[in-house]
């Protein structure tokens, strides 16, 4: 898998990143340490070598499947990484850093990212100036190599690169969700910042294997999903449909093309979760689809089935 430069930074990932939101356990079901594992290094050995956690995923837990994951081929991969809404005062940020450098297993994360903007989920209002600058400091140190921000809107990805360099921004950006487009992606276009696009499979529904009438486990946090409700769920069965033959012209999954046509877009790259090997394995072929430039508007007019109709601003779950 050919790999692309992150930002200006000199750090270069996978298009394909691998995703362990699941591997933390907390908000999912059936998901074993074992499994994540396994499944983390199947996507290693298939080309994924950009890898992205957080402190939040499972209060560090996913961060120490992904060291006991990779820890023997840390010089071959990627870790990415995330400080909560709950850790953007100066000393916070700096504790939150040692925290995941100790749970990784390593002395440098590769890219560092504000998780979500001060005053999310009703933590403490903090300057970004002052998170900037405990970022910078660890940038300086070496213990980061790039700084990035994740659901962040344009505005606000302008006032934090006033304090810093800002390499990457991590919105939810798959066919069926595509705010980014009109906020913060002609920004980051112009400022060459990658996106490193989360949920690019809509959590699973861009797979076509959640039939209408599905029900998710309450403790899922898809159940909140807005894209799995009510005219959102039916017109994505209907897209889904028209895109089955482009699917089988390529001889790829519903989830391989629309991991293809994510990739296609300008500057962006696709965060995809996984709960066991195959599923890893599948994804990172995703990257050797080549689609038409007719190819990639025909999945983007089939697409807009969803996405013309829904209110797509906004958090993706109903918390």
């Amino acid at each position: 898998m050919e790999k692309r430069k992150l930002g200006t930074s000199t750090v270069q990932i996978s298009p394909i990143l691998m995703g362990t939101w699941q591997a933390g356990k907390k908000m999912w079901v059936g998901i074993e340490d074992d499994d994540s594992i396994k499944t983390i290094r199947a996507g290693y050995e298939a080309g994924i070598t950009t890898i992205d956690t957080a402190e939040v995923y499972g209060d560090g837990h996913s961060e120490q499947i992904v060291a006991q994951a990779l820890s023997d081929v840390r010089d071959r991969v990627e870790y990415a990484t995330k400080v909560f809404s709950n850790h953007l005062k100066y000393q916070q940020v700096i504790e939150a850093c040692e925290r995941s450098l100790q749970n990784l297993k390593t002395d440098y994360i590769d890219l560092y990212q504000i998780h979500w903007p001060s005053g999310a989920f009703n933590s403490e209002i903090v300057p970004i100036e002052e998170t900037m600058n405990a970022l910078n400091h660890l940038k300086e140190q070496g213990k980061i190599r790039a700084i990035g921000v994740s659901n962040f809107s344009r505005e606000q990805i302008a006032e934090a690169s006033q304090y810093g360099r800002i390499d990457s921004l991590q919105p939810p950006y798959s066919l069926f969700w595509r705010n980014v487009e009109t906020d913060a992606m002609p920004y980051c276009v112009e400022n060459n910042i990658s996106i490193l696009a989360y949920s690019p499979l809509a959590q699973g529904l861009l797979t076509g294997k959640f039939a209408p009438g599905h029900k998710f486990d309450p403790a899922d946090n898809r159940a909140k999903n807005r894209l799995f409700q009510g005219e959102n769920f039916e017109r994505a069965q209907q897209a889904l449909d028209k895109l089955r033959p482009i699917a089988e012209n390529h001889h790829c999954s519903l989830a391989q093309l629309a991991l293809a046509w994510l990739i296609a877009q300008p500057q962006t790259n696709a965060i995809a979760g996984a709960r066991y090997p195959q599923q890893a394995q599948d994804n990172a072929k995703a990257a050797a689809i080549n689609l038409s430039t007719e190819e990639i508007a025909q999945i983007d007019n089939i697409g807009r089935i969803v996405t013309n109709h829904f209110d797509n601003t906004g958090i993706m779950w109903e918390w």
